[in-house]
């Protein structure tokens, strides 16, 4: 299972409750009993339930798109408070900038005017930004960053954030701006585009210099512009904002931390620029999620699900710009009031009786720390889901789909903490370049992990997609889908520690090298990726089925929608039997053909669309598809599920392939 033996006794861990604007707070803590909902009754998201002094709040986050419903009105007012952050640009040789970031949380510098909801018609739209793709290196001195995407709550919308500049160019515009490309004198691009009151976000920093400085100026965040590039200049990207709409400042498992006060929920950090060897080192990511600039090397991933900018490349090595993190939506509103009992903190905290008891849920979307307060000195026995980020999808026509994220869960004693839970990243998609050389990279490892005994349970990343006519597949926690050559794929339940029984993961399946091309699907937690092309009909290969969540954690007020926005995805069956599927494995692309689906492949089994249990679609390969059609589907947030590879269609060429869906940890126990 990936646990070791827990040695001895474990020590006592005092809470520190601190009030998120003031005072005394529990922060995330659990409550117990839970509270009878008084406020609104609403649906969407992951749920989380906490305390601000007196008052119960309930908070709805959502880390990939779906719908917030408000199916009757509460005693505490009709008006929500919110946090809409967009997708951050990725870096290429100047720092990627942030998401926009836009509030009214009651008393929050930025905060905008107050938002009323109402039954009629009570549905409220809601769509999460994904961050700008990565640039493998070397890259060519002209490229600029891919932008990050919008995010939307009802009327509220906040923009990606600008691409970082290419080698001599100016830097994107947008939420923040992305910092100038390295070479002379270049400007950052233009944060707060379009502008918003109060602003979104802030610019990019701006190069000045002879044609050798070669250092990026960092990407904008949400609370600083990006730090300049030589000859003074930081390089680093602009500080992001804390926003404590999900817990008090030391709840963990939503946003980032920022390591100066040591406190969480930051968001909106940009990238740092890229750096000189010699020279000068890349810059500092923003604090909120942003990533380092490189040094002679890549730059490093933004914080996922924080719209953090990407990192920014180093010079001369050329490296390549990281990826932008996907943004986040939360929805508050106050729905009790009582004295809170602490039992343990960390994540997001909700409350849910399957039949066989009341249980006190965490949810972790992003890294945080679990910390056990029974009043016992002894360990919390506890129910956990481990899944790892799912591989990204391999490049061009024919590419393999990316391997589904590892899958674990049991019954363990968990030691008092601190337990440090780490969430696996998604693996970055292949690029399409003229050699199609490019697979998908492996998605990291989740877990939890005891600062102070000997005590882990670790899933493992999903394997990257092979690419067409180049790399093989990489094997992982599921194996990523062959290209269509060479043909061999990526075996899966792969762990490093050895830890294979019972087993994470399954292996990908096979490419088809000669008429009708097709690359091999992704494996799943829960069955084989299938072989292209499979029937019915010439399609790249299906991503292996995923699995079902236990019972524990299926609160219907988090049910997903068909596309996500809840815990889980769409998976097989009907009724209760298709809601909260995790770790599917990408669809293999196709030449001139359909798409491979997405987490689709399952003995006996009516196949359909993705994300499909977390798993994304291939690109559509066929004559009618138009231009975007055949770029693969990413791997929902937060389900380990494998990216889909891109196709190849006559009309439009061949398309990138997706990202894969970062990990997710859940922990329940008796409330």
């Amino acid at each position: 299972m990936g646990i070791k033996k827990i040695n001895g006794g474990v020590e006592d861990f005092i809470n520190k409750f601190v009030r998120a604007r003031g005072g005394d707070s529990t922060g995330l803590d659990a409550v117990s009993p839970a509270p009878p909902p008084e406020g609104l009754t609403a649906t969407g998201g992951i749920i989380g339930d906490y305390t601000d002094g007196p008052a119960v709040y309930r908070s709805h986050i959502f880390t990939s798109s779906g719908t917030f419903d408000v199916t009757a009105p509460g005693t505490f007012g009709d008006a929500v408070e919110y946090l809409v952050v967009a997708g951050g640009g990725a870096g290429e040789h100047g720092g990627g900038g942030a998401g926009g970031l836009r509030t009214n949380l009651s008393g929050h510098p930025l905060a905008g005017s107050a938002f009323p909801v109402s039954t009629s018609p009570g549905s409220y739209t809601v769509t999460i930004g994904g961050g700008g793709a990565g640039t493998p290196g070397p890259q060519p001195a002209s490229l600029d960053a891919t932008p990050g995407s919008n995010s939307v709550f009802g009327p509220i919308t906040s923009a990606g954030g600008g691409g970082g500049g290419g080698w001599g160019r100016t830097g994107l515009s947008g939420g923040s701006g992305g910092g100038g490309g390295n070479k002379g004198s270049v400007s950052g691009g233009t944060g707060n585009s379009p502008p918003q009151t109060p602003p979104q976000g802030n610019d990019g920093g701006d190069v000045s210099g002879s044609v050798n400085t070669d250092r990026g100026g960092g990407g904008g965040g949400a609370g600083a512009a990006g730090g300049d590039g030589p000859p003074s200049g930081t390089r680093a990207g602009g500080v992001g904002v804390q926003v404590l709409i999900a817990g008090g400042s030391t709840a963990t498992g939503v946003g980032a931390l920022n390591p100066g006060p040591g406190e969480y929920q930051w968001f909106a950090g940009g990238g740092g620029g890229g750096g000189r060897n010699p020279g000068g080192p890349g810059g500092d990511g923003g604090a909120g999620g942003g990533g380092a600039g490189g040094f002679d090397v890549d730059g490093t991933a933004a914080t996922p699900a924080t719209g953090g900018g990407g990192g920014a490349g180093g010079y001369p090595s050329y490296g390549g710009g990281a990826s932008g993190g996907g943004g986040i939506v939360v929805v508050r509103y106050q729905i009790g009031s009582l004295t809170a009992t602490a039992k343990a903190t960390g994540g997001a905290i909700s409350f849910y009786n399957d039949g066989s008891g009341m249980k006190t849920i965490h949810t972790f979307t992003t890294s945080g720390i679990f910390n056990v307060n029974n009043n016992s000195n002894s360990p919390l026995q506890c129910e956990y889901v481990v899944i790892g980020g799912g591989g990204g999808g391999g490049a061009y026509n024919n590419g393999g789909g990316g391997g589904a994220g590892g899958y674990r869960t049991a019954t363990v004693y968990i030691p008092t903490g601190p337990n440090s839970v780490v969430i696996g990243a998604a693996g970055d998609r292949g690029i399409s370049d003229p050699n199609q050389t490019n697979r998908g990279s492996r998605g990291t490892y989740s877990q939890i992990d005891s600062n102070t005994t000997n005590f882990t349970i670790r899933s493992e990343g999903g394997g990257g997609g092979g690419s067409n006519n180049a790399q093989a597949a990489l094997p992982g926690a599921s194996g990523g889908g062959a290209g269509a050559s060479p043909t061999t794929a990526g075996t899966g339940n792969q762990d490093p520690s050895g830890n294979t029984v019972p087993a994470q993961g399954n292996s990908g399946g096979s490419g088809q090298s000669s008429a009708p091309y097709a690359g091999g699907g992704g494996g799943g937690a829960g069955y084989i990726g299938q072989n292209g092309p499979p029937g019915p009909g010439n399609t790249g290969g299906y991503g292996g089925i995923g699995v079902q969540l236990p019972t524990t954690f299926r609160n219907p007020v988090s049910t997903p929608g068909t596309d996500g926005g809840g815990l889980g995805a769409i998976g097989p069956g009907s009724g209760d039997a298709a809601l909260f599927w995790v770790a599917g494995g990408g669809g293999g692309g196709s030449h001139y053909e359909a798409p491979g689906k997405g987490g689709s492949h399952y003995p006996g089994g009516t196949h359909t669309g993705g994300p499909y249990a977390g798993g994304g679609d291939s690109g559509d390969g066929r004559p009618t598809a138009s231009p975007g059609e055949s770029t693969g589907e990413n791997g929902m947030s937060n389900t380990g599920g494998g990216g889909g590879s891109g196709s190849y269609s006559p009309n439009v060429g061949g398309g990138p392939a997706g990202i894969g869906g970062s990990g997710l940890v859940l922990i329940a126990y008796p409330t």
